[in-house]
Formats: structure tokens, sequence, C-alpha cells
């Protein structure tokens, strides 16, 4: 089902001539095959385009939104999407940079084909003549046997283009290697392109540009198969400033699935942009106009410290992925957590789901305070800990602490929480059972 949130946006940027160059402008295209051929192609008649989704895990994620997001400006500029999840690449994984991929059973990758699916139709129109379809690459796989599939499509492949594939390289010069299994990913990539170009009449593909290889696999098969041209646009990598990978943090991804990543969480990621990136991910998480995105790149020049555009970014992404009742929520939690609103007053699971995100403990229901503030780290020792109680700075559920032998018995919170507060801006929280 679709989600009204991002449904309601109902045309692209109108002050952009077509939407290649609005995708240009926002920094969505780091390769493509030829410009001016996609861009004419994309002015023209709707034309049908796909990105696959390989369910390697129970929920998709930032780097995946970016897909989901250029998806929709196209299906908003006229053209026909499809959604591939993928049943049976999803089985095997494309290579890793550095190790083989641990592989997933059947019945688990089915179940998470569902998930991705549902999370797909959400950001797509399932309604007018452009309406998403969805597909599935095991339904056209699981049929063919090994020796239609070498025959058909393995003698289309040449192996010494397949090595020159970055994915592959790297994996060649890596200790790990590569498997057969995983060398052939690009092979079952490009039979997708080419069957959805048989089927659908599908000429474009769109990916991130670490994908380039397996992109272009479908359209070497396409012209050595049908003698027919298709294309391919690869985003770029959305890094930090500072180069570091966008969306991980310790290796843990930033999951739209908001039983993996809480609203409040994912609230509060986009919130804490740093000034150096926000316009750019406001051009690609946002469907802003330049003249709205313009004038918050003026704000971050002259007013950093109101951190508008950070603020407006965090409504508008969290919005079209969680709804704006989960957003608003988000906000009250973290107004109410730092004493700008009641705490009582926050539904329990988005409070859970906050604390969650901070330092935090478990206790018994009788804890005195000053051990409290020593297990979350707020203080390093006791003697610590009753000096910050004695100068006023120590607040329990946003109630000013009065006195060291204070206990956290009747300042529990429905669900069984309490928020400790150090100073203005340093928080825990406290788990009792």
């Amino acid at each position: 089902m679709s989600d009204p949130a991002i449904l309601a946006l109902q045309a692209n940027d109108p002050t952009f001539d077509d939407v290649w160059e609005e995708i240009s402008w926002r920094g969505l295209v780091q390769v493509s095959t030829d410009a001016a051929e996609l861009r004419e192609l994309l002015a023209g008649p709707p034309v049908t385009y796909y990105c696959g989704f390989d369910p390697t895990a129970p929920s998709l994620h930032l780097g995946n939104l970016v897909q989901l997001l250029l998806m929709r400006r196209l299906q908003l500029a006229g053209h026909k999407p499809l959604g591939l999840v993928g049943g049976s690449t999803g089985l095997i994984g494309d290579p890793r940079p550095t190790a083989e991929r641990t592989l997933n059973s059947r019945d688990v990758v089915g179940q998470w084909v569902g998930y991705l699916q549902d999370q797909v139709s959400r950001f797509l129109s399932s309604e007018g003549d452009n309406a998403v379809t969805l597909v599935n690459n095991l339904d056209w796989t699981a049929p063919l046997s090994a020796i239609d599939f070498l025959r058909d499509i393995g003698k289309y492949f040449r192996v010494g283009s397949m090595l020159k594939k970055d994915a592959v390289s790297a994996r060649l010069n890596s200790d790990a290697g590569i498997s057969y299994t995983e060398f052939s990913y690009q092979v079952l990539q490009g039979m997708d392109f080419l069957e959805l170009f048989r089927t659908y009449g599908c000429v474009l593909q769109t990916g991130g540009s670490d994908q380039w290889g397996n992109l272009t696999s479908g359209i070497d098969l396409i012209r050595k198969a049908e003698g027919e041209g298709a294309h391919a646009i690869g985003t770029p990598l959305i890094t930090n400033s500072d180069g570091t990978k966008f969306g991980k943090s310790e290796g843990n991804a930033v999951w739209l699935d908001p039983t993996l990543t809480s609203p409040y969480a994912f609230y509060q990621f986009w919130l804490n942009t740093d000034d150096a990136d926000v316009i750019n991910r406001l051009k690609v998480f946002t469907f802003l106009t330049r003249a709205e995105i313009e004038e918050l790149a003026g704000a971050v020049a002259t007013e950093p410290f109101k951190r508008l555009a950070q603020r407006t970014l965090a409504v508008s992404v969290t919005s079209l992925v969680h709804g704006r009742a989960a957003t608003d929520a988000a906000i009250q939690a973290a107004h109410a957590l730092f004493g700008q609103g009641e705490l009582s007053d926050l539904d329990e699971a988005t409070l859970e789901a906050a604390l969650r995100e901070l330092p935090n403990t478990t206790t018994a229901p009788r804890a005195p305070v000053v051990q409290l503030l020593v297990d979350t780290g707020l203080t390093a020792s006791l003697s610590e800990a009753r000096r910050a109680i004695s100068q006023g700075g120590v607040y329990l559920n946003n109630v000013k602490v009065l006195s060291d032998e204070q206990t956290i018995e009747g300042a529990v919170l429905p669900g069984g929480v309490a928020v400790l507060r150090r100073g203005k801006k340093t928080l825990a929280g406290v788990f009792v059972v």
C-alpha cells in the first residue's frame, strides 16, 4: 500500500526544464550511459525503468532510500517503475569488497522478499497509467535449468570482461578471493534486465554507482541478445564530508523499518547532520524545491546556530519514511527529554525508543540516584555524583535531585523507565525491572 506522505507529492520542481536537469542538480547522477540520449529519453513519452533490491536483510536502509526517491521522481515525471525484489539474487548476494556473504536460507529470503516489497510499494504510486509493478526475479530464474542458463544466457558473457568488473577485481586481489557463486551474480542481474526488457519493454535501470558493473552487464546482454540499446543511471555513494560512509555507524545501518531503527533515532540521525553535508542531503532526500533549498543554504551560511536546515531535513525525511504522526512524537520526545515538555505525555513506545538511544542502565526499583549516575556514565565515581547533586546539576524526570540519599523509587514512569540528566544536555535512560 502506497504511503500518503510521499504520494501527496504530485509533481517535480517546475523550475527545472525536465527531470534529467533536476536529478542532475540534486547530485543523483554519478555515472550513466550517454547523458544527451538519457535526457532526450526522459523528456519524451513515458518509458519503463527498474531498480532492484536484494533481500539480504529484513529491511531496506538509507542507501536504498536514495534509489526509492529517484524512482519516485521519475514516476512523477510520467515514467513507469518496476520495483524488483530479488528472490533469486538475494539467495546469492552481490560480491562485497572484502569477503563472501553468509547465505541465508530460502525460507528466510522468501520472508524478507515480502518485507521489502511492502517497503518499496510505500514510495511508489500503485494508481494511474504509470502505476508501479512489483516483480521477483525468482519467478523467471527458478524454472530455468542449469543447461538452459549456460546455453541461453552464459554464452553472451566473456570471462575477460567479467574479471574486469570492479567488484570482481577487488575480490580477486583480496585474501578471500571470490567464489563462482558470487562471480555469477552479474550474469543473473544482467538476465534480469533482459527479462524486463522482453516482458515490459524496460529500457532503463538505476542503482548505486558501486553496482555499475552489474548495471552494464544487462545493457551488454540486451545489445547482444536483442540487438537493442538500453540505459543505466548510477547514483553516487552518499558519504559525509569527511569521507566516511553515509548511513553507517560502527557497522550498523540506519534502517527504514521502525522496529530496527526507531522513528526517534531516525529523526535524530538527520537532526545531527553536519553543516557541510546538510544541503546535499536536502537535495537528495527531500522534495523541497530548488528555491527552498537555496534559502536554507543561506540560513546555514548566515545563522548556522539555528540549525534550520537540519530541522527541516529531519522533519521532511522522517515524515516521508514514518509519517507525520511518528515524526511529531519524535519531536515531542526530544523536547520532553530536555525539560521542554511533559515526559508523562509521551507514549511508552516512543519514550522507550528514545532512551534506548542514550547511555542507559537496568536497575532495581529502589536504586540510589548516585549509583545510577555512575552506572550510566554520567559521572565517573560516587563522589563525583554526590558533588553534582550538591551543586544542583542532577535531574530525575526533569525534577531536580535535592539529596544524595534519593532513590529512584516513586519516580518511575509508565513502562518502567526514568530519565536521568546531568546539567542541561547530558542524558541517560534508566530501565527498572
